[in-house]
């Protein structure tokens, strides 16, 4: 004679819900939100071989370049949709590729941060909050604004890395010195030289 389990059938204020012997329920289990394991400037403790003031100082000077990243990548996103005139198709397809490069270094910035025991920002609203790059108009510019527009917000980014640097290299942070010197400067540097060239006063061709 069969036997009923006491996980066979169980009673909701909804109705009745079937679960499994273990007493599971194929149905979401929904999380309660707004609850942090971490807060935004906590560290968690990782043996790395560095300080948590270490760790915390690079954590921050990495999140703010962060944010920066993140406002630059979206600016670049927004002059390749709205980028018009007789470069269209070369700015185009240009600014979708430092778009592209510029993802890759959020990523890597993020998990240094990560790797260093912080929290990378992940939000593109705490990005706004944080970043110190000027917002430009909702609407569209001319081209000669985007690129300039997109020089200064790299030259911005730039001077905290360079500031980054000294600071990582005084801390002996090796491994987030290497990132912002081999990685993401020589990046910037590269990317400022292809869009700054567009700027030129030169002719199509020779008189």
């Amino acid at each position: 004679m069969a036997t009923t389990t006491r996980a066979a059938r169980t009673k909701t204020t909804t109705g009745t819900r079937k679960t499994d012997t273990n007493g599971h329920s194929p149905n979401p289990q929904y999380a309660t939100l707004g609850q942090e394991v971490q807060a935004f400037d906590a560290m968690r403790s990782l043996p790395i071989g560095l300080k948590k003031k270490v760790r915390q100082e690079s954590s921050a000077l990495l999140n703010e370049i962060l944010a920066d990243s993140t406002i630059l990548y979206a600016l670049y996103k927004k002059h390749h949709w709205n980028v018009a005139g007789p470069t269209f198709y070369q700015l185009h397809l240009l600014f979708d590729k430092h778009a592209e490069e510029q993802l890759e270094l959020i990523d890597l910035l993020a998990e240094r941060v990560q790797a260093l025991g912080g929290i990378s920002v992940g939000d593109p609203r705490h990005a706004a909050e944080l970043t110190t790059i000027e917002r430009p108009p909702d609407g569209a510019e001319d081209v000669p604004a985007q690129i300039t527009r997109l020089l200064n917000a790299h030259e911005t980014i730039i001077n905290k890395v360079r500031a980054g640097i000294e600071t990582t290299e005084t801390s002996k942070d090796w491994g987030s010195n290497d990132l912002l010197m081999g990685d993401v400067l020589r990046r910037h540097e590269l990317q400022v030289w292809f869009i700054a060239e567009h700027l030129v006063d030169a002719p199509l061709v020779e008189d």
